[in-house]
């Protein structure tokens, strides 16, 4: 599955792909976004929009520390 349609990905599927990418095949998100030429902004948003924020320091998106 392509990732240029993630504005209209179901959101639990879309975290898992993009999870899977950064964790098998990318350095970081910027990589990630770059290779499959995304909008890093509106990528970040939607999987925020789903309860999720990017961790760098883990290179994957997890819900917010609490």
């Amino acid at each position: 599955m392509k990732l240029t349609s993630f504005e209209t990905m179901d959101p639990h599927l879309l975290l898992g792909l993009v999870n899977t990418a950064l964790r098998n095949d990318f350095e970081d998100l910027k990589d990630l976004v770059r290779s499959h030429d995304l909008d890093q902004d509106r990528l970040v948003q939607r999987l925020k929009d789903s309860g999720y924020e990017y961790n760098a320091e883990l290179n994957q998106f997890r819900p917010p520390a609490s």
